[in-house]
């Protein structure tokens, strides 16, 4: 039998681990205000051409959007992901949308590098302060959104998101 205080250890740290989890489904699946979600969609940022692009124009799509930088390792990491996704689901109405945080000429060679397969726009600190709006409460990279067809804010996450968790949203959305 576990004595008292190794019994409340246990039970400690089981309420934390079960707390955690929860914090984190809840932050993937918790949708986003429709203020928030119509300020994503009226944003309007510059591709690698230069070309202003508003986000509305993917209206009626799923959009996945991510916030990512060069220099940010786990965006690096999530990005094959994202190009596979989208080469995937773009037939059925699926949209990724990259927002660098960044400079445009590493932003255009790490693009090629990688294959990306989706339009890739150019963000700002304004930018971050959308995400931060959207609940990106520590403005931190990777983030990404996902919004439904009716243009809505689905869920959020931050940090990687892993690629069979983040297909399961896009199939059930699709």
């Amino acid at each position: 039998m576990i004595g008292g205080s190794k019994r409340r250890v246990v039970l400690f740290v089981a309420v934390a681990f079960f707390a955690g989890t929860a914090g984190v489904l809840f932050n993937v699946l918790r949708p986003g205000g429709a203020g928030a979600a119509e300020a994503v969609m009226a944003t309007r940022l510059a591709d690698l051409q230069g070309r202003p692009q508003a986000l509305s124009q993917w209206r009626g799509k799923v959009l996945v959007v991510n916030f990512w930088a060069t220099w940010c390792a786990p965006c690096r990491e999530e990005i094959p992901a994202f190009v596979r996704l989208q080469d995937k689901y773009r037939a059925q109405g699926l949209q990724f949308v990259g927002i660098a945080i960044d400079q445009r000429g590493p932003v255009q060679v790490f693009a090629r590098e990688f294959g990306m397969n989706y339009p890739v726009l150019l963000g700002s600190v304004e930018t971050v302060e959308m995400s931060r709006q959207a609940g990106n409460r520590i403005g931190a990279l990777p983030f990404t959104l996902i919004i439904d067809r009716s243009g809505k804010i689905f869920g959020t996450e931050l940090g990687i998101i892993k690629e069979d968790k983040l297909e399961s949203v896009i199939k059930s959305l699709l």
